[in-house]
């Protein structure tokens, strides 16, 4: 199975870089994954044109998690107008890709230490982040499948902020989901949010991909038949 991913396009920030990953971008995948902050401070408009850019040439399942930038307020409005994306807000789907059940967890993710914005502005912020976790780590339990993918936009391991200043590491992610991986097993997880940490690392056997676009400069391809320890898996 190959499965592409992309986050943090920021757009209009990102915008340009992305339109040239997609130029050169020539996979025909299996699952496409927008993990996160495909906009930038809301503006809904920005989603219509990664959406153009992507439509014609992606032609499989995509799957969709909110960052910090999709607010509360737009999703809705963006799960109506682009209903052929799955958009996942701590929930889980299972697909049938080439005859095997796949289950993915879709989660913005939590923060060890929300910002100062977020503490000022959405009331028991620590309570939503602590529960986001149980949730997570619940629907990883009770997905029944053959593989099985956590999508996350906030990152779930500090390992993979390496080159991001250490004071931030607790406002770009949580650790706690370190325990939550070790838990219940995934065979693969993809994080977003980090724009200058690294573009791979493990927690235990299970490898975790950073698909920031700021990172990768293209688009990710994942090939699950390859993710083995000590390999690299960037292709």
């Amino acid at each position: 199975m190959l499965i592409s991913a992309i986050s943090d396009i920021h757009s209009p920030l990102y915008f340009d870089l992305f339109v040239k990953a997609m130029n050169k971008y020539n996979e025909n995948p299996d699952l496409f994954i927008l993990a996160g902050d495909i906009i930038d401070a809301g503006k809904t408009e920005e989603f219509q044109k990664v959406y153009n850019v992507l439509f014609g040439k992606i032609n499989c399942p995509i799957i969709a998690v909110y960052g910090n930038n999709e607010y509360q307020q737009i999703r809705m409005i963006l799960e109506n107008k682009f209903s052929d994306i799955t958009f996942l807000d701590d929930e889980s789907i299972v697909l049938d890709i080439k005859g095997k059940k796949v289950g993915i967890v879709g989660s913005q993710g939590s923060l060890d230490r929300p910002t100062f914005w977020q503490r000022n502005n959405i009331p028991n912020i620590y309570d939503i982040y602590k529960q986001r976790i149980q949730k997570v780590s619940e629907l990883l339990e009770n997905l029944e499948c053959d593989f099985k993918i956590l999508v996350i936009h906030y990152v779930p391991t500090y390992k993979i902020l390496k080159g991001e200043n250490e004071k931030y590491y607790p406002q770009l992610g949580s650790k706690a989901y370190e325990s939550v991986i070790r838990k219940t097993h995934p065979d693969l997880v993809i994080c977003g949010h980090s724009h200058n940490g690294i573009k791979e690392t493990w927690v235990n056997t299970t490898p975790v991909f950073n698909a920031a676009i700021s990172v990768n400069k293209e688009i990710i391809n994942i090939d699950t038949e390859k993710l083995k320890p000590g390999l690299e898996k960037f292709f």
